[in-house]
């Protein structure tokens, strides 16, 4: 696998356990993809409770101005992130939409786990639509505020920007790649979309 593809298919704060479950590979691929990360300067290994080992994965290097994407993550999700570099966005303050659909664009699971939480924030729910029909993910965000309602306290989405986003056309129907949910089935096929995760992920949420 192209190793930039494979950074920002693992980016964030992974363990050898979680690479097997996001990647859906085994612990010796899994070990080998840690180690052509190590390689390009990708990945810094920390240490848990326990000295459990861990693994913070990057795509970019560090940039220094504007409004951090971790943060807001960070700030209005119950499950955190643990930032591996920087990620700004220059000369103006990020929105939790805008937000929303970062973490969606990065196709790291843990990233979309966390930005679940966010839907619970939206106060504008054309302007998600806005960028999530021009980045070509509008039937994403449906079926992830969906995922998201069902584990969430989350205010109900207005009728006009529900079916603009089930009009909309995407890219590709997996918001991860090549992974589908097991159990939340009734989603996917209500907005045509492959979700990345089953009920136990979004457990993380009653912890």
């Amino acid at each position: 696998m192209d190793t930039l593809k494979l950074a920002k298919r693992l980016e964030g704060l992974q363990t050898v356990s979680s690479i097997c479950k996001t990647a859906g590979v085994g612990r010796r691929t899994a070990i080998n993809y840690i180690s052509q990360l190590r390689k390009k300067g990708l990945v810094k290994t920390l240490y848990g409770a326990g000295k459990k080992r861990m693994y913070s994965i990057k795509t970019a290097a560090e940039t220094e101005s504007g409004q951090d994407f971790y943060e807001m993550l960070n700030k209005y999700s119950r499950v955190k992130i643990a930032a591996p570099y920087r990620y700004k966005v220059h000369d103006k303050k990020l929105t939790v939409e805008e937000t929303i659909i970062r973490a969606v664009e990065s196709g790291s699971f843990r990233i979309i786990l966390a930005a679940l939480g966010l839907f619970a924030h939206v106060k504008n729910w054309q302007l998600l639509y806005q960028f999530a029909n021009k980045n070509k993910i509008g039937r994403k965000i449906g079926a992830l505020y969906d995922a998201a309602r069902s584990i969430i306290k989350i205010r109900k989405m207005d009728e006009r920007t529900r079916i603009a986003l089930a009009k909309s056309v995407v890219k590709n129907r997996y918001i991860v790649d090549k992974i589908k949910s097991r159990d939340l089935k009734d989603i996917e096929k209500r907005w045509r979309i492959y979700l990345p995760f089953n009920r136990s992920d979004l457990e993380a949420y009653k912890e």
